[in-house]
């Protein structure tokens, strides 16, 4: 009986349920607006475009961070007295990161598709060609590691180092562009051209705005009419940039503390990327050995023969040593790691609490004076700095930043280089912060433990390369920060 007349009720919630999930009629979530019950993507009601039910995919070669919050900065005693690193507490929005450092292969296919679709342009190769003459020391013998780490097969999953700031960042627009063009060519919009050259570049910025001029696949994007069009950014079919991450992401990353919580508590804080202060492994098998490629002690690169304790004398392929609870190889030691953020001692102090860095630049295309977007030599989109968007300097450098008494500025211009003492004479003091110094993070296989620490900093113009300086990508995450 009392089944009998709970009947209708249970009918009524299921019709309810089932014609919210979309099964009866169209007026389903995604498919018929909740604001007008107009129907989506419909030529009857003038094509209102909706995408529903999107979900990012990781980009190749990358792999999820589910952001958080964390204290950031120094984590132990100041050895340097830099004091640049105070702790403070922010949050990082979910993003992506590659699992490993960019190698040597991977670089190479940069240099290989550039030498190919501008072959002759000799100053264009040279410009994202590694700097192999890192390696030459006037009192050791690398000779061959100027000759064979960039270009021999035996180093093609070594860590590619030799590589500027501004190097890493081309690499990361180059990659960007591959990727959307590949995901073009997976879903039949495109296809493969390899006879691009000159302005007729594939880029994401071109082919988004109609300038690119490719082979058109079997598959293209239809309209509810039937016509076909190209795919714009609104359809999400195209992944994010690909960048260098912030010095908060690549930190965050770095300690992957998703290991060391309890709901919302957080059990351990690390000290390096692994549980615990010891450099060495306390697995059974692994016993004693060590966690990363650093330097022991003076000389001590690599252990004695026949015991190589990290088995490294220079750096080691990217998928070396255990990685952290990320997934992520080789946060600490191996080689340095370039990131986005312009240095600045007492950045700590000015930054936001959500999504901290320092380095943003504002810019907007070029056009010229019919309104057309203009192009360089290579094909690529123009940007110009929209005035006064340069924030390098935000607190740091700019007029509201280090008036004394008087309105007096310390240098003759407000700017960063009034403000920090540069001095090019030589033997006089400069304090080599600039606009153009960049942060590098991680430790490498010739520094000491106290550089293995995440929350470790140090910087170097963006120029310039060393032998023990690469990099890995990064790439925003839209949406929610995990799903839902």
């Amino acid at each position: 009986m009392n089944f009998i007349k709970l009947k209708p009720f249970v009918f009524i919630a299921l019709a309810a349920f089932v014609s919210g999930c979309g099964l009866f009629g169209k007026g389903g979530r995604g498919e018929s607006s909740r604001t007008t019950g107009w129907e989506y993507n419909a030529e009857e009601t003038g094509n209102i475009p909706n995408v529903s039910g999107y979900e990012q995919d990781a980009g190749p070669g990358l792999v999820f961070v589910q952001g958080g919050t964390f204290t950031m900065g120094r984590v132990e005693q100041d050895v340097m007295y830099l004091n640049d690193n105070f702790p403070r507490r922010v949050t990082v929005a979910s993003f992506y990161m590659d699992e490993t450092e960019v190698s040597n292969q991977s670089y190479r296919e940069f240099t290989h598709w550039t030498s190919r679709v501008y072959p002759g342009d000799v100053e264009k190769i040279k410009a994202i060609t590694p700097d192999s003459t890192v390696w030459r020391k006037e009192l050791a013998y690398n000779e061959p590691y100027v000759n064979n780490y960039f270009r021999h097969p035996a180093y093609s999953e070594y860590p590619v180092v030799g590589v500027t700031w501004e190097q890493a960042d081309a690499y990361c627009a180059w990659r960007t562009d591959r990727v959307n063009e590949q995901i073009l060519v997976d879903k039949g919009i495109i296809t493969h051209d390899n006879t691009q050259s000159g302005q007729n570049i594939y880029t994401t910025d071109t082919y988004l705005a109609g300038i690119y001029q490719g082979t058109d696949g079997e598959d293209p994007v239809e309209n509810p009419d039937g016509t076909t069009r190209r795919p714009k950014w609104e359809d999400g079919i195209m992944l994010p940039n690909y960048r260098l991450p912030t010095e908060a992401e690549w930190e965050y990353a770095a300690y992957g503390l998703i290991g060391n919580t309890d709901g919302e508590l957080l059990t351990d804080r690390k000290l390096y990327p692994w549980n615990g202060s010891y450099l060495r492994q306390d697995k059974k098998k692994e016993k004693g050995r060590l966690r990363a490629n650093f330097v022991r002690g003076r000389g001590d690169m690599m252990g004695m023969a026949g015991a190589l304790n990290d088995n490294a004398d220079i750096a080691a392929p990217v998928f070396s040593y255990d990685p952290n609870d990320y997934n992520l190889y080789c946060m600490s030691g191996n080689v340095n790691e370039w990131v986005a953020d312009v240095y600045r001692p007492m950045s700590l102090y000015d930054v936001e609490e959500f999504n901290p860095y320092r380095g943003n630049v504002i810019t907007e295309y070029r056009r010229d004076q019919n309104g057309d977007l203009v192009r360089n030599e290579y094909g690529e989109l123009v940007r110009d700095t929209i005035a006064g968007k340069d924030y390098r300097n935000v607190l740091d450098g700019d007029p509201n930043s280090q008036i004394v008494e008087g309105d007096t500025w310390i240098g003759n211009e407000r700017d960063t280089e009034g403000m920090y003492i540069q001095d090019e004479r030589p033997g006089a003091f400069s304090s080599l912060i600039t606009d153009e110094v960049r942060v590098y993070k991680g430790g490498s296989w010739q520094d000491r433990p106290y550089w293995l620490v995440p929350g470790t900093r140090r910087y170097l113009e963006q120029s310039k390369a060393k032998n023990d300086i690469g990099f890995r990508c990064a790439m925003i995450r839209v949406g929610s920060p995990e799903g839902f």
